[in-house]
């Protein structure tokens, strides 16, 4: 590896305020503010929208997407086609 072409990486905590969870690790993003983790260590703090914790693929609860009538919505306001009304 060369020397000095990589961004120095360093503990830091992400915090998902969604589900109130915090997750201490190494990172190369930077961060003005701090937060005491767990070891009595201060490390710079980030705070996400959406991590494993909150996310709906991961904690299996999905939303509900209504996709029912869509289609019906479309051919009310544009029309079947001329191939469909064979």
């Amino acid at each position: 590896m060369k020397a000095r072409i990589h961004p120095e990486s360093r503990p830091v905590v992400f915090r998902d305020r969604a589900a109130d969870v915090a997750f201490l690790t190494r990172s190369t993003a930077h961060s003005s503010r701090t937060v005491e983790w767990e070891d009595g260590v201060t490390y710079p703090v980030i705070d996400v929208e959406v991590s494993s914790a909150s996310h709906p693929f991961y904690t299996g609860r999905s939303r509900v997407v209504d996709s029912a009538g869509r289609v019906e919505r479309f051919e009310r306001r544009y029309g079947r086609t001329a191939a469909a009304r064979g």
